[in-house]
Formats: structure tokens, sequence, C-alpha cells
């Protein structure tokens, strides 16, 4: 009987389901971490090399169907794949795929870390500087990946961990390599709201443009300590994506013309990645940092 299970092969009350499972026949899952549209991360252990890992397991919308179970299966052993050709520091490294119940888990390094939402959330606001210097972190994992023909398309405050020296972009649970087949199931949004591009909402083609405009409402809510789009349900604020400008920022000060540039709404218009990791790095050495 697996380590913490109860005689019916049910956790034990208050211990969360799956808790001291073995996945793979090698990975112990202990205790959750997180947990978002696609997926629970779960801290585990690898019984084989010792050592503590963060294992990605597949959690499906209630009500999916067959069809659509199968498309978001591709979809994670695609971001399994997308990640593990990425080595750089600001990803997250990917150290294996197993399949458990006709599901695939991701096992990948565990990061101890707040997240860049939490932080906020935790925290307020942050200062310009400090934002500037996760956003060139940030930038150059994303041009890492970008330069590697890999989107990742969920950019967002909740994919920034933050350590003590470390930031990591994590979870490539929609990336797309470029040239795959793109997969979509109709009625599964993915991402969230307020961090997703226009072009997306348009069905139009997405290009890195995309996942610098989410970059750039993600150092909008940095430094204002809410997203650049708000609203009652998920669809108003979906709506203001595609109608609206946002408000300006008040707290954005030379973070200002980094973020209204990677915010218009035509990708043609957006900054490039090179012109903007200029502006941010101007930013730090002008503050010293």
């Amino acid at each position: 009987m697996p380590e913490g299970q109860g005689s019916a092969g049910r956790p034990p009350a208050g211990v969360p389901d799956g808790q001291g499972r073995l996945v793979g026949r090698r990975y112990r899952l202990l205790s959750p971490v997180g947990r978002g549209g696609m997926g629970m991360v779960w801290h585990a252990h690898d019984v084989l090399l010792d050592r503590d890992v963060a294992v990605k397991e597949l959690l499906l919308p209630f009500g999916l169907d067959q069809a659509g179970a199968q498309s978001a299966h591709r979809r994670m052993l695609r971001e399994a794949r997308s990640a593990a050709r990425l080595s750089h520091p600001g990803i997250v490294t990917v150290h294996d795929v197993v399949e458990e119940d006709g599901r695939p888990w991701i096992v990948m390094e565990l990061v101890r870390a707040w997240s860049l939402e939490q932080a906020v959330r935790q925290g307020g606001p942050l200062p310009v500087v400090q934002a500037a210097e996760i956003g060139v972190r940030v930038l150059d994992a994303l041009r890492h990946a970008h330069a590697a023909g890999i989107l990742h398309r969920d950019v967002k405050p909740g994919n920034v961990l933050l350590t003590a020296d470390r930031v990591v972009l994590t979870d490539f649970g929609i990336a797309a390599i470029e040239g795959d087949v793109t997969i979509t199931q109709t009625g599964l949004l993915m991402g969230s709201p307020a961090y997703i591009p226009p072009e997306r909402l348009q069905g139009r083609t997405i290009t890195h443009a995309a996942d610098l405009w989410s970059f750039g409402a993600t150092l909008y809510a940095a430094v204002e300590g809410r997203p650049p789009y708000e609203g009652p349900d998920a669809v108003a604020v979906l709506g203001a994506v595609l109608t609206q400008e946002p408000s300006r920022p008040r707290r954005a000060g030379a973070l200002l013309p980094v973020i209204e540039g990677l915010l218009r709404k035509n990708p043609a218009d957006r900054l490039p990645a090179a012109q903007v990791a200029e502006m941010l790095e101007r930013i730090l050495h002008s503050h010293g940092a």
C-alpha cells in the first residue's frame, strides 16, 4: 500500500488526493505546490536519483470530451518536448516525461520560489528598477526560446518565478513549436484573459510579438499591482483587450514607454525584443543597478 494512503486506497482526511503516490515507478508525490488551468504541480521525490523534483499532473476541465482530452494530452507532451529543447538559467529544466493512467506527467527541476503574481499580491506594486531587472531576465529567457522556434503563449505574472538569485519562466503549457500543427479545442480557452494578446482572440497568426504583448502586460502588473485590463468576468476582460486601450500606468516611471510600446494592439507596431532589451538595460544603468 502506498505510503500515506488509507486502507481503501484513498488518502486520509486532510491529505490531498494523490499525495504519497508513486508515479512512473520512481517519483513520489509529496505535496501540491501550485495549480493552473491545465495542471497541478507537485513537490515530489525522485527515489532513483534521491533528489527532489517538481511533477506536473495534467488536470482536464470538467465536461471535456474524449477528443478534447486527447488534445490536452498532446498539448502537454508538446510542452515537455518544447521545454526540453531549451537550456537557459531563466527557463525551468525538464528532466523527464512519464505516462501514468494514460496521462502524461512532466518531471521538472524543483524551483523553490514565489511567483511574481504572489509577490505583487503580498507586497504590492514593485519599484520600477526591480520590475526592470525582472523584465531583463524574463525577456532574455523569451528571446532564447524564440531563437529555438518556440513560443511560450502564456507569459503572465503567475508563470514568472522569483528566487534569491534567479528569475525563471515556467509553464510552457500551451507553447508551440513553429511548424507544428496548431492544437485547439472548441470551448477551451488557454491562458489568463488579461494576458492574452489581441491577435490570439482574433484568430490571427501568432508570432513572437504575441509573447511580447503578454510580457508588456506582465510588466504593467508588476509596477501597477493589477493587470492592464480588468472586468467583472473573463468575457468583459477579453472584450476590453480587443476594443479598449489600457489605463495609462501611473507608477511605471521610466518603464512607461516600454509598456506602452509593447501593448500596441497591432503586432507590427510593437517594439521588437532587441529594442526592449536595450531600453530595460538603460533603465538599470541609469539607476546604477
